[in-house]
């Protein structure tokens, strides 16, 4: 207290206690109205003076020395707090028993031996908790002393070294942390019911659920401060800071970080599926991104309605069913696109790759497996035992697979069917047993030539049309009265003769009886010239349809850099429709190209040479 403190009743100041510690009939107390820092001050001036205080509460003790608050603004008999009995001396003699205290780091150890007898063989009484704690304290132990441990030993009297003191490490507090607080980005792995209400035990019901434009997502949930620790000498030891989030870096596209009355909050921008990648960036986006893989664990099945983004691996017989699907781990189950890219990082083994509308590119192998593309190319670096079907095909490396398409481009083929209009390889050759087998895909001309022939027959029907009315012309200007009016009309015509009355009244006579005759003239001449006109559109069909026919016989080419072993080059010719060629089965794919039924036509068989062939319709038509 200070000096201007009313004095406390019944309180009696000791003129050598020091300011802070008070000694009353019924205890020693601390005046709180002070600082902890100030009371720890004057225990160890009182310590240090030869004196101690008995019947000390430990724990309260340390509490108020070390974990009390700031000094209390309280009324004057509030502010004083008893800890112990009195305060005694601590003689010399008594401290030449506390003189087995090692202190080693954190840690203060004393070994508790029995006690020897003085000169005049007294032994001396025991060791006392209270002197204990003056003594470690003049040492340089102000905190943790392990009042329970302490106390027992000195009960029971045994000899034992035991740690009688140990620091207190800072306890750290809680990292700033992200919350989930929106029902809508949790996994729903319930199996998923069909629509006749039985459940598809290997889907799962909502795998990857999408939220709603300004939904909230994550709270952040600040960052709290730990506890200080002390060392033995009552120092503090500060905790480690708690670790803080940046909101606005862990926003990714389609969210943003706002604030609210009621906190900070990650916020979508946009419907879509949550993504939340390696860093920890929490996004909302149209594709959805996995790094789990797709099994029977993770996953199950998938039969999504946005693009696909997977990390890990597709397993064996798990089928995913979307759109523009990304995989950058193997692939050993069934993907089928509805359009968009099928991209592997990876391999496909044992899988498929079916893309409707798009194209599928594999950047490692594929192996034992089938790739189509209903419309669109298929680009692979390395394909071994595979079935192969797509718009065109482009291949490094193939070896030992069925393939076709409207356009094949393949560097190395080793024993492969290959079927397509446009056939382009680099090196081809069988590989061990199997043959290296080519078919250019030729048209079907037949309906061509038939139109052609068709055409040409027409044509001949006009000009025999036209030969025959010309004939019954010709006839009919050789009747004498014809011949005779047609005699007159070109002299009057031309000024050459003039007619009396008498004669102008007989030629009209002769004009009226011959009028129906020329008449008739008039209408064979007229299908004379649509017999021509109806001529020459057939002719000029005919030439139409042979440019059509030589333009579809020119698509079909095969070209072969190197011959490298036995390699046989057949035509194949495929009817005229709107199937496309390699919009078939993979079984029928396999069948036709490795079966003899389709009829073929010997193009190149040899085991060395090169090959630039284009196809030649036979000649007619």
């Amino acid at each position: 207290m200070s000096d201007d403190d009313t004095p406390v009743p019944d309180a009696a100041h000791a003129a050598s206690l020091p300011h802070g510690l008070v000694q009353r009939h019924d205890g020693a107390f601390f005046d709180l109205s002070l600082a902890p820092a100030q009371l720890r001050a004057a225990v160890g001036q009182l310590f240090l003076s030869g004196q101690l205080l008995a019947g000390l509460d430990y724990p309260l003790f340390l509490l108020t020395l070390f974990h009390a608050p700031v000094p209390r603004a309280a009324p004057k008999g509030d502010a004083l707090l008893r800890v112990a009995a009195r305060v005694a001396p601590f003689p010399a003699a008594r401290r030449a028993l506390y003189k087995q205290v090692k202190i080693r780091g954190d840690v203060a150890e004393f070994y508790f031996e029995a006690l020897a007898a003085d000169a005049d063989g007294q032994v001396p009484a025991r060791r006392e908790f209270d002197e204990l704690v003056a003594d470690l304290w003049g040492k340089g132990v102000l905190y943790g002393l392990d009042s329970v441990a302490v106390r027992a030993i000195l009960d029971t009297g045994k000899a034992e070294r035991i740690t009688v003191a140990r620091a207190l490490p800072p306890q750290p507090g809680r990292d700033a942390q992200l919350v989930e607080v929106s029902q809508g980005i949790h996994r729903d792995d319930a199996p998923r019911e069909r629509p006749d209400g039985r459940l598809d035990l290997l889907s799962f019901k909502n795998r990857f659920p999408q939220v709603k434009k300004h939904a909230r997502l994550l709270r952040l949930l600040p960052g709290a401060p730990g506890q200080p620790g002390y060392d033995l000498a009552g120092n503090v030891l500060p905790p480690p800071a708690p670790l803080e989030l940046d909101l606005a870096a862990a926003a990714g596209v389609g969210t943003v970080a706002e604030h609210f009355s009621d906190g900070d909050f990650i916020v979508a921008t946009l419907d879509g599926y949550v993504n939340v990648d390696e860093q920890g960036k929490i996004s909302v986006e149209n594709k959805i991104v996995s790094r789990e893989g797709v099994s029977s664990r993770t996953t199950g099945n998938l039969k999504l309605r946005a693009a696909y983004e997977e990390y890990g691996e597709v397993q064996e017989q798990r089928q995913l069913d979307g759109s523009d699907i990304t995989i950058h781990g193997d692939v050993y189950g069934h993907l089928h696109s509805h359009g968009g890219l099928i991209l592997l990082h990876r391999n496909l083994v044992g899988g498929t790759a079916f893309n409707e509308h798009g194209d599928v590119r594999i950047e490692g192998v594929a192996s034992g497996s089938v790739v189509q593309s209903l419309s669109g190319e298929v680009h692979l670096r390395r394909a071994e035992s595979c079935v192969i079907a797509g718009t065109r095909v482009v291949i490094d490396h193939a070896s030992n697979c069925e393939i076709i398409a409207d356009d094949v481009v393949i560097e190395l083929a080793e024993g492969c069917a290959v079927a397509a209009r446009t056939i382009k390889v680099g090196s081809a050759g069988p590989r061990k047993q199997v043959e290296m087998l080519l078919f250019p895909l030729v048209p079907d001309l037949s309906s061509l030539e038939q139109k052609i022939a068709d055409s040409l027959a027409r044509g001949a029907q006009y000009l025999q049309m036209r030969d025959k009315r010309q004939q019954e012309i010709d006839a009919i200007a050789q009747l004498p009265e014809v011949r005779n009016y047609l005699t007159l009309a070109g002299q009057l015509r031309r000024g050459e003769l003039q007619l009396q009355p008498a004669q102008q009244l007989q030629y009209d006579k002769l004009a009226a009886r011959i009028a129906p005759v020329l008449k008739e003239v008039a209408r064979l001449r007229v299908e004379v010239k649509q017999s021509e006109i109806l001529q020459a559109q057939m002719l000029a069909l005919v030439a139409q349809l042979r440019q059509e026919r030589q333009a579809m016989a020119g698509q079909s080419r095969c070209t072969l850099g190197l011959v490298d072993g036995e390699t046989t080059v057949r035509a194949m010719v495929v009817p005229r429709g709107p199937a496309k060629v390699y919009d078939r089965p993979p079984k029928e794919i396999k069948a036709l190209l490795r079966s003899a039924t389709p009829a073929t036509q010997l193009v190149f068989a040899d085991s060395t040479g090169t090959l630039d062939w284009t196809y030649a319709p036979p000649p007619g038509g």
